[in-house]
């Protein structure tokens, strides 16, 4: 992958879709859940990595361009540390389809669970059970309530996200037109929390003339998410601009714009990886959207499972482990390690990106 020095500097330094709660909901969760019980009484940053971790990877589903390129690098990574990583999961992104799969991983014995979670809730109890049996649990992308895990991975603030959206299509709007968001599932905690943020930022004097007139789910999946577009449209034809901030959904909202009247007329923003929208960006249908490296924010969860998993950190505000390629990190309020602020891909760029 080809990518500018400094702005391969900014994602290592700063270390997501992408498919609820609101921040205030997590964050009322996250104030009156305790720590894990599981976790160790005190941190050794200087333990070395134990050999042979078992790492798995739970995506919200499998077969997702975003979750495969994440899984990927979270795998490389537990190579790197002489480790043992998989991913599992379910086909379809629905709020209990993970319950199974955290069971079977708790009776193979794995180290250590990194989940990206489809509901903040519904995964808590089987995670408990795996904290439990001393399996350590890391959430990345979409975080559960606090006490479902040891340590959230996360892919940029989640303030970040959800404003830098409504200001990149302000800017292709003029700052003017109705607009819909074209999310992921109801209960995505990430979707969710971005969203208010983008409902904040509209409240804004310069958003004025904005309107969010609707905000639909696709699920997460390719063809009820181009069937929600042609809704959205048919409903609102005077529809200015959508945000969809889920790869699945951009993807798809792309494809139906880039084959309908509305092609150059209705913006197309949100969440999305180069390879999959380079041809839109080209074509014209987009003219720019936003992600972090889904493969660093995979990597760094490895990374981060692995140095749970060797006593280096437990999860407390102000331990710091290291990360391979990325650098050193520090856990933050809430066991929450940030990424770094998302990437805007435009015609300029895009072609120095292969993710």
């Amino acid at each position: 992958m080809k990518r500018p020095i400094a702005l391969l500097a900014g994602l290592a330094l700063l270390a997501t879709a992408c498919g609820g709660t609101t921040r205030s909901d997590v964050a009322a969760q996250r104030s009156a859940a305790p720590a894990a019980s599981t976790a160790p009484a005190a941190a050794d940053p200087n333990a070395p990595i134990k050999p042979g971790l078992k790492i798995a990877f739970l995506p919200k589903q499998v077969n997702n361009p975003y979750f495969t390129i994440a899984n990927r690098d979270g795998v490389a990574a537990a190579k790197e540390f002489g480790g043992e990583g998989k991913e599992v999961g379910p086909s379809e992104a629905s709020a209990s389809s993970q319950v199974s799969y955290i069971n079977t991983l708790i009776q193979q014995k794995q180290d250590a669970i990194v989940i990206s979670a489809n509901d903040p809730n519904a995964v808590v109890p089987a995670l408990k059970q795996a904290m439990a049996a001393g399996i350590k649990v890391v959430s990345y992308d979409s975080d559960t309530a606090q006490d479902g895990r040891n340590v959230f991975v996360n892919q940029a603030s989640a303030e970040d996200l959800g404003r830098t959206q409504v200001q990149l299509l302000a800017g292709q709007l003029g700052h003017k037109g109705k607009i819909a968001v074209l999310s992921a599932t109801p209960n995505a905690t990430n979707q969710n929390t971005w969203i208010e943020f983008m409902k904040d930022e509209l409240t804004k004097p310069e958003y004025k003339d904005m309107e969010l007139v609707k905000v639909a789910y696709g699920n997460d999946d390719d063809q009820k998410s181009f069937t929600e577009t042609q809704g959205l449209l048919r409903s609102y034809p005077d529809l200015a601009g959508i945000i969809s901030p889920t790869t699945v959904g951009i993807a798809a909202a792309a494809r139906y714009l880039s084959d309908s009247d509305f092609k150059g007329k209705v913006k197309l923003t949100g969440l999305g990886t180069p390879n999959q929208l380079r041809a839109f960006v080209k074509d014209g249908t987009i003219e720019g959207f936003e992600l972090w490296n889904p493969g660093d924010l995979g990597y760094l969860a490895g990374w981060a499972a692995a140095a749970l998993a060797s006593g280096q950190i437990t999860g407390a505000e102000g331990e710091r482990f290291k990360a391979g390629r990325l650098g050193e990190y520090t856990v933050g309020a809430g066991g929450e390690v940030l990424l770094g602020k998302p990437t805007v891909f435009d015609a300029q760029n895009i072609d120095d990106f292969d993710f």
